[in-house]
Parts: structure tokens; C-alpha cells; sequence
């Protein structure tokens, strides 16, 4: 196997454990690697050993919220694929998320097909700031 050869790093950004671990499972089942943080803060200083190659992050999380998570990343001119996910599927969370750089964004029960669609929208680049939303 080549040197250069790893896998895609999908990072989980959820202050819900159980949900974490529910997409971990997911992401390695695809053949991917998967990281868990439980904070926004927590992922924004991960970043600097291994950037992942793409982010699902929770837009409603205490101290750091995924708007706040978005601004950090758009300021440090990192330019991660982020797909957001939320409990809460709300038109104005839609629009901040999209305008802040996401690539998509996915209501909460997650559909196991519709996540992976996005993820590989996200990891093939094929997605764009317009957005991956299933509610089209």
C-alpha cells in the first residue's frame, strides 16, 4: 500500500454522545475514518494535527454553536467541507448555515442514505456552496 494511501477523515461535531457514536459506526461501515469531538471548541483545536477531509457539525451545541464553529473556520480561512446537521430544521439555520460556507445540510432523524449521498457530494467536491439540501 502506498505511503500516500489513508482514508477519508470525516470529523463529528455533536454534544450528543449517543449521536456521535451513531455516525461513527456509520462513517467506518462506509469505509471512511470517523473523530468525535462533543464540543465545537474541542474540534477547532483538533484541527491543527489532522484536518479531516470533511465535518458533520451539529448547528445547535452549548458554548460554541455551529454558527459560531462556521464563522471560526471561514476566519481562519480553512476551507473545510462542512455539512451541518440539526434537531431543529429551521429556514433561517438553513440560510446562516449555506451563507457561512456549508456545503449542506441535513435535518435530524438522519437518513443513513441521504448522509452518505452528502458526504460523498462533500468528499468528491462535488457539492457547492448552493448547498446539498434534501428538503428540495
Amino acid at each position: 500500500m502506498p505511503m500516500s494511501y489513508r482514508r477519508r477523515l470525516v470529523a463529528i461535531v455533536d454534544d450528543d454522545e449517543r449521536v456521535c457514536r451513531a455516525l461513527k459506526r456509520l462513517i467506518i461501515a462506509s469505509n471512511m475514518e470517523a473523530t468525535t469531538f462533543l464540543s465545537g471548541r474541542a474540534f477547532l483545536e483538533s484541527l491543527h494535527v489532522r484536518p479531516p477531509d470533511c465535518v458533520l457539525l451539529d448547528f445547535h451545541m452549548p458554548d460554541l454553536t455551529g454558527e459560531d464553529v462556521l464563522k471560526a473556520l471561514a476566519r481562519a480561512g480553512r476551507g473545510l467541507r462542512v455539512i451541518v446537521i440539526s434537531g431543529r430544521d429551521d429556514p433561517a439555520n438553513r440560510a446562516i448555515s449555506f451563507a457561512l460556507g456549508a456545503v449542506a445540510y441535513l435535518p435530524k432523524p438522519l437518513d443513513p442514505a441521504v448522509l452518505q449521498a452528502a458526504l460523498v457530494d462533500a468528499l468528491t467536491g462535488s457539492a457547492d456552496n448552493n448547498g446539498f439540501d434534501p428538503a428540495i
